[in-house]
């Protein structure tokens, strides 16, 4: 930078002063621009979620996305081969920066009831920082806005230049009560 200019374009490399970062951190957490990769069963999931009656909308969630390069937000769902693991990196590297994760399903996750197969990922996280886990084989709609809403919650407390430092933070696993979770996906509480 040179002396005495302004700093224009580079909030991801100074820390905001707290009342401007929290207005930037509500216009981000309320306009997510989501990449739907749907792979199976989960991603019908997906689409029921975005539909009239769960309506993520109305959360501030854009769904379908035109290309990666104007999505913030990619929900893996469903099983990922390691044939296809590739293009989904590929995809994930072309989403601009920052840009968040949700891995929505137990196929995603783990690789679900396929992940002794031979050319099954178990797990998209092998490949991906995940930021939010939701399980469930599927997992309702409810548990994607669950997650999203987790997400949101994480955007608006977080330094975007913390962010960009870590590129990786601790996962958040969604907490759904239903009988649809796999024992070992539950969070310490439950």
């Amino acid at each position: 930078m040179e002396e005495g200019g302004a700093q224009v374009g580079v909030v991801d490399q100074v820390e905001l002063p707290k009342p401007v970062k929290y207005v930037f951190n509500w216009g981000r957490k309320y306009s997510l621009w989501c990449f739907n990769f749907g792979l199976a069963c989960c991603a019908i999931e997906f689409i029921a979620a975005s539909g009239s009656r769960h309506d993520f909308i109305r959360l501030g969630v854009i769904p379908f996305a035109h290309a990666p390069r104007q999505a913030d937000l990619l929900v893996v769902s469903g099983t990922l081969t390691d044939k296809m693991a590739p293009a989904l990196r590929r995809l994930y590297e072309e989403m601009p920066e920052p840009k968040y994760v949700i891995s929505f399903g137990s196929c995603s996750n783990c690789g679900g009831p396929y992940w002794d197969s031979y050319s099954v990922t178990k797990g998209v996280d092998q490949i991906l920082p995940v930021d939010v886990y939701v399980p469930g084989c599927p997992p309702r709609p409810e548990a994607l806005l669950d997650g999203i809403v987790a997400l949101q919650n994480r955007i608006q407390g977080e330094s975007l230049k913390d962010r960009m430092a870590q590129r990786r933070r601790d996962p958040i696993v969604v907490r759904h009560d239903g009988p649809d979770i796999a024992p070992e996906l539950q969070t310490a509480e439950g």
